[in-house]
């Protein structure tokens, strides 16, 4: 079965989509209706803009969406996911592309939900550090045993989890999973503590949206980040989407579980190859590769 995932925030990169823009008519229509739709030139800052300027979260979750989901558009007839799923932000992008979600209703919502993280960043100060080498189980136990907000957030594949909390919080906890035998435990250089408890406030407001906006019968299973199993029921999709602001991003669960229901082909759908790059550690017997476009 052939699967598509969509990529989260970081994959971003000065230029991209441009190639999308100028070599296809539908990719340009749905570029400009963006720009409408955000109210400011979102084209501008993805085709030209400094990385300083991709980096603001109200810029980076629309471009990397929008990427995502033209990309699959320009395919055409050539894309024909059986499973779709997406990491973190890229859940909307893979909630597009199986129809669950319209093209302007999924731009609106990822633009809310970028706004809404934003607000909860700058509220209060906290931040995400990477896990390398150490079993999941002993990064939660680190975790629990922290005195202030900690937890497991990202589970990118064996071996590698992001954990998201409180700045001192976090610190500890690096600290203590170096002793544990942690390869590296590494603060990253984000604004906020995505996946957290921290995203309350933003959850409540994404919630508001999501509960407004018309959710369709998918096309084919989406497997969601916060249960990391198939889900085809719109209510269902959107209790879970409502989740996954403050809830884990269960990656590795989600293409175990893909792999588990026949899924033996694997595309990237969107800007960079992280994707990819975890699908090798996850498992080295299914076939990882990136959406190509067909060139004259």
């Amino acid at each position: 079965m052939k699967a598509y995932i969509f990529p989260g925030q970081g994959a971003q990169f000065t230029g991209m989509g441009l190639d999308l823009y100028e070599g296809s008519p539908i990719a340009q229509e749905l570029f400009e209706k963006a720009n409408s739709i955000l109210g400011f030139s979102i084209t501008d800052v993805m085709f030209e803009g400094t990385a300083e300027e991709l980096k603001q979260t109200k810029v980076t979750q629309p471009a990397i969406f929008l990427h995502s989901v033209i990309l699959a558009k320009v395919l055409g007839d050539d894309f024909k996911p059986e499973m779709v799923a997406g990491h973190s932000l890229g859940e909307l992008s893979a909630l597009v592309a199986n129809g669950a979600l319209s093209f302007e209703d999924g731009l609106k919502l990822v633009s809310k939900r970028a706004q809404a993280m934003q607000k909860a960043c700058e509220a209060q100060e906290s931040t995400m550090a990477a896990v390398l080498g150490l079993e999941d189980n002993v990064v939660e136990e680190v975790c629990a045993s922290i005195d202030g907000i900690v937890v497991a957030a990202n589970y990118n594949c064996p071996g590698q989890l992001v954990i998201s909390g409180e700045v001192a919080a976090i610190n500890k906890a690096c600290e203590i999973l170096k002793e544990k035998g942690a390869r590296r435990a590494l603060v990253l250089p984000v604004g906020g503590a995505f996946h957290s408890p921290l995203m309350e406030p933003a959850r409540e407001e994404l919630a508001k949206a999501i509960e407004e906006t018309t959710f369709n019968e998918p096309t084919c299973p989406v497997y969601q980040n916060v249960v990391a199993k198939a889900v085809t029921s719109p209510e269902e999709i959107k209790t879970n989407l409502i989740a996954q602001l403050t809830g884990p991003v269960r990656w590795t669960q989600c293409i175990q579980a893909m792999i588990a229901d026949g899924g033996t082909e694997f595309v990237e759908v969107g800007p960079g190859k992280v994707l990819q790059g975890l699908m090798r550690k996850i498992d080295r017997n299914v076939t990882a590769s990136g959406a190509a476009i067909a060139t004259e």
